[in-house]
């Protein structure tokens, strides 16, 4: 007989709109698309070093011990989900929503229960379809830490938790922030946040997710100018902060592969280094044939999956 005890962790709840929607167009068809996005979702959980608990009906239960790495498994999720998407019909488009809470949980065996874990279910479902929703908790710990928008959407109604959980949606594409299929006379009304969250303009996403990796830039090619030599060897950090910005801005656009915009970025890297180094063999081209045949093969395998 397990024992029980008690935890702190974040809970990630997603699950399927419309899904019986689907299974009544194609029930074999849904079920497989269901198992290929389910496969995706636990990779990626995984390697922001959460767990799935569970993978009731069409849902999908994990925790994370990280609240940080929860947002970007999320986020990472929505991405490669809307890619497998935008190359299908769109009746048969299979979109999740997702919900997140950081609370204490009982924790018993492999399984987790109370309201921490029905926080996130409620979360999930005011989501909208391809969006995120997360609790207070979660915004508080990531809201410097991730580089995304967040909408406040007011007190979320929650069974036995008086006066409700403020929650957040996450600003993910251009997805819709809140569900508009629940009547407004049911909805928690947004609440007027400071301007600088609710009208955060452009620039300062740009900034927030770019300014530093641009400053220090700047700052070594300054630092390399004043202590010139005749070498510019502040060209191998800067490559290597071009690289992290170039895959952070990958990862951000849900219209992108990103396991196909790795390989480019790599590749561009490996080019910029043969370049760099040049004693007139273009090595590089060896590399860049295989990086170019993987990424033709992903292609190819996510278009035959969706077709």
């Amino acid at each position: 007989m397990s024992e029980t005890s008690r935890k702190l962790t974040t809970i990630f709840c997603a699950d399927v709109q419309d899904y019986t929607r689907l299974m009544g167009k194609d029930e074999e068809g849904t079920l497989a698309t269901l198992r290929r996005y389910r496969d995706a979702m636990t990779r990626l959980i995984e390697a922001h070093g959460g767990r799935v608990i569970n993978t009731w009906g069409d849902g999908v239960f994990a925790e994370f011990p990280s609240v940080v790495e929860a947002v970007r498994a999320a986020i990472d999720v929505q991405n490669e989900l809307a890619g497998y998407n935008a190359a299908m019909d769109t009746e048969r488009q299979m979109l999740f929503r997702i919900g997140l809470n950081l609370g204490d949980v009982i924790a018993d065996g492999n399984d987790l229960y109370g309201d921490g874990v029905n926080i996130a279910a409620r979360l999930q479902s005011r989501a909208a379809a391809g969006g995120i929703v997360i609790s207070n908790t979660v915004y508080d710990q990531v809201r410097n830490k991730v580089a995304v928008g967040f909408d406040f959407l007011g007190q979320l109604e929650v069974k036995n938790i008086e006066g409700g959980v403020p929650s957040y949606a996450v600003r993910v594409g251009g997805v819709q922030v809140v569900d508009t299929s629940v009547d407004d006379r049911a909805r928690p009304q947004p609440v007027r946040m400071p301007e600088e969250t609710t009208k955060e303009p452009v620039l300062l996403d740009w900034r927030r997710s770019y300014g530093a990796l641009f400053v220090v830039a700047v700052g070594l090619a300054a630092l390399n100018a004043l202590t010139w030599h005749g070498e510019f060897w502040a060209k191998w950090p800067i490559l290597a902060l071009t690289w992290v910005g170039a895959l952070r801005f990958a990862r951000s656009n849900k219209r992108i592969d990103i396991v196909i915009a790795r390989m480019i970025v790599t590749g561009i890297g490996i080019v910029a280094i043969n370049i760099f180094t040049w004693q007139g063999t273009p090595w590089a081209m060896w590399p860049l044939f295989g990086l170019a045949i993987a990424a033709a093969l992903r292609w190819v395998s996510r278009s035959r999956s969706d077709a």
